[in-house]
């Protein structure tokens, strides 16, 4: 009979049907999948910010915390965003950042996404939305989780990896959807 304990370090690669977290799976081992998923092909960024984590926890158990507040602060502008809706400018920028994380660039259908009269009119779901649209064309899915505020917040994964955040993300408390949705 196989071994089916439990690998922090599997990313779901090893069964694709595999669709429950194991229930003895610590807070901080979600985290690190987590961390893998929102990181594709860069472990490094998703051990520098685990370790940021840890820290933050400060000798604390995550299973004591809200995780993705304390996950907010680790990955903003790096593995993640949170814009207050009142600031399109930044939420444009900072897509822009993820995207180009991955030699990728997202087109507004402006000439300028920083002129002034464009964001007036646009909203951050039309935002969302179209990055979520050419982020897919490149194998690549935008996500948002609920804030409970005003802003926006989310992260970007491989489209291979949409069902691991559907396991992984509700483990963790975080309720998150695509963001075209």
């Amino acid at each position: 009979m196989p071994d089916e304990e439990f690998d922090p370090d599997d990313n779901y690669t090893s069964d694709p049907e595999r669709t429950e977290i194991d229930d003895d799976a610590s807070a901080e081992a979600l985290v690190w999948q987590l961390l893998l998923v929102i990181s594709p092909g860069d472990e490094d960024a998703a051990l520098q910010q685990f370790g940021a984590f840890q820290e933050a926890l400060d000798g604390g158990d995550a299973e004591d915390i809200d995780v993705v507040w304390l996950l907010k602060d680790v990955i903003d502008w790096k593995s993640g965003f949170h814009i207050e809706e009142s600031e399109p400018g930044a939420l444009i920028d900072c897509l822009g950042e993820l995207a180009a994380r991955f030699n990728l660039r997202i087109d507004w259908g402006v000439e300028d996404p920083t002129d002034a009269a464009f964001l007036a009119r646009v909203s951050p779901d039309a935002l969302l939305e179209t990055a979520h649209e050419q982020l897919r064309l490149d194998g690549y899915t935008l996500w948002t989780w609920e804030t409970g505020t005003e802003a926006r917040a989310g992260w970007m994964t491989l489209s291979s990896d949409d069902e691991a955040m559907r396991v992984i993300a509700p483990a963790l408390g975080i309720e998150v959807r695509p963001a075209a949705a």
